[in-house]
């Protein structure tokens, strides 16, 4: 099942780093989701896009967590050519991801 069916994202952007925070709708996923988007999927994930560190951050009483993903915007939003690899495109590329259908 894609991400987007359990979770909305929300993202940011500072010089090179992009931040994608990832909510669950209904807190009782959040354990789930904790389980199966890890720092290392994150960074498989968004591999060709993201080459520095992803640190995951978690954070169970707003049943979210948080992703700093370093070297990922093309040496920063205003210096690179790439056409919206920041923001609203992250969160989205994120929502793609496929985990497993626990029923």
């Amino acid at each position: 099942m894609k991400l987007r069916a359990l979770a909305h994202s929300r993202t940011g952007d500072k010089g090179n780093t992009a931040n994608i925070s990832l909510i669950a709708h209904d807190p009782a996923d959040y354990p789930r989701l904790e389980r199966h988007v890890t720092a290392e999927r994150v960074q498989a994930h968004f591999a060709g896009i993201c080459a520095g560190p992803v640190t995951r951050y978690a954070l169970p009483r707003l049943g979210a967590l948080n992703f700093v993903l370093g070297d990922a915007l093309g040496g920063g939003v205003t210096r690179s050519l790439a056409l919206d690899a920041h923001g609203k495109g992250l969160s989205a590329a994120l929502l793609d991801l496929e985990i497993p259908d626990e029923g």
